[in-house]
């Protein structure tokens, strides 16, 4: 017995536990860490309201690829000094150099004018990012100053094309406007509203005093690409955004839809596609309201004012909705018009019918291009269907869908009545079947 408590004694003074001890550099590291970190790419002010330029999600970027970045001129801090954007940086002096001539000239303003009228306005400006900006005060000011300037005058310009000096490539060549007009807005290429009203308004002349706002002077810019009527341009004379993404996005949402419909007691259904809905007797018909946000549902027919998908449009529909998923208190209208398309689109045959029916106006590519988009436009987006000014449509359409009535008498319709082949059929079918029966009753009851 004692041998063998021996042995269990030798086994247990075999096994030594080995404590692990900390490494105090390691976590001194970590603790000065924890007390000093301070995020610089998504900073602590991404989280407010005051918050508006944002860098898009990279898994949007995943899905959409370079729809979020500017082809030929920055704007802002975010893609400012890169190679492929230089050859508009020398473009911007020129336009600098114009306006500080004429307003020099009626006014007196000076460029030290224009840099102090804005000094004030740096703190809420930087702000406005939601990544720290590493620009000193003088190169911040500097920045926005003449990319602001730019494009006010660019504005002006194209609104007035006297203003445009003689043979000027940015109007000369027509390649190059486009591009503007979608650079413009893009999320990533945004600088504050308020910094371009406070340029705006020190650059008047007194000729200007009574002209147009600035909102007016940008939509019209914008309209030579959108070609929206001009009554509807003109009543955005005092809209206000936060950039000119949302500007252009806000003059897009009836004032009649600005709040999100909610019914807490019913909980929304997502649609089906086109080709579902028809086998269900709903029908598509082009709306006749002024913006293509604004769809309804009625009596089996859903009303959608018809919308041109082109470069510009698909960019423009691409970067809102962007703005919106990173916006925390602005309306998400884009959003909902984008998930309401990717429902009602599942195949190029889909787009096809959208198109017959001149809801949509294709200027982007083939059927199958334009259903990818719209598919892409709609993926891994943050949606509360429950939330949106389109709740009730998404249910309407639901309740009408789920009645058998109505799914089996529009089955019957698209069986049989779809082409005017398959109605001579149903007709042929039909009066065989009667010449069936009526040889059948003579057979029974004629006279021996």
């Amino acid at each position: 017995m004692e041998t063998g408590s021996n042995s269990v004694d030798q086994e247990a003074c075999n096994h030594v536990v080995t404590i692990w001890e900390v490494d105090k550099e390691r976590l001194a590291q970590m603790e000065k860490r924890i007390s000093e970190t301070t995020p610089q790419l998504l900073s602590i002010a991404a989280g407010r309201s005051s918050c508006c330029i944002f860098r898009v999600p990279q898994s949007l970027i995943d899905i959409n690829g370079k729809s979020y970045q500017p082809r030929i001129v920055s704007i802002g801090p975010y893609h400012r000094g890169q190679p492929n954007l230089q050859m508009m940086e020398e473009h911007k002096w020129c336009y600098l150099r114009s306006l500080l001539s004429r307003t020099k000239e009626a006014k007196g303003i000076t460029l030290e004018d224009y840099l102090k009228s804005i000094h004030p306005l740096e703190k809420v400006a930087r702000e406005c990012y939601s990544e720290t900006i590493h620009l000193g005060t003088d190169e911040f000011l500097e920045m926005m100053v003449i990319d602001g300037c730019f494009m006010i005058e660019l504005f002006r310009k194209v609104d007035n094309t006297e203003l445009f000096e003689p043979e000027d490539p940015l109007v000369t060549m027509s390649w190059i406007l486009p591009f503007f007009y979608r650079d413009f807005l893009r999320l990533e290429n945004q600088i504050p509203f308020f910094v371009l009203e406070r340029l705006f308004e020190i650059s008047k002349t007194p000729d200007e005093e009574s002209g147009p706002s600035l909102s007016l002077l940008a939509m019209r810019f914008f309209n030579n690409i959108m070609q929206r009527p001009d009554q509807v341009i003109e009543r955005c004379h005092n809209l206000k955004g936060l950039h000119l993404l949302d500007l252009v996005r806000s003059s897009f949402i009836p004032h009649d839809e600005e709040s999100p419909q909610q019914d807490v007691n019913a909980p929304s259904h997502i649609i089906h596609c086109v080709s579902k809905l028809l086998r269900s007797g709903i029908k598509l018909n082009p709306g006749k309201a002024e913006s293509f946000l604004v769809v309804k549902f009625r009596r089996g027919v859903i009303e959608m004012p018809s919308i041109t998908i082109d470069d510009f449009m698909s960019s423009l529909l691409l970067n809102c909705v962007a703005f919106e998923q990173c916006h925390n208190s602005r309306p998400k209208h884009f959003t909902t018009y984008a998930t309401l398309l990717d429902c009602l689109v599942n195949t190029a045959k889909d787009v096809e019918y959208l198109c017959d029916r001149n809801i949509v106006e294709n200027y982007l590519g083939t059927e199958a291009e334009v259903a990818r988009f719209i598919n892409n436009l709609g993926k891994d987006v943050a949606f509360d269907i429950n939330v949106c000014y389109l709740s009730k449509l998404f249910n309407d359409v639901h309740k009408y869908h789920g009645n058998t009535w109505h799914v089996q008498y529009a089955s019957f319709q698209y069986t049989y009545f779809k082409t005017p082949w398959s109605f001579i059929s149903a007709v042929a079918a039909f009066v065989l079947l009667v010449l069936a029966f009526l040889q059948t009753f003579y057979t029974i009851y004629s006279p021996p």
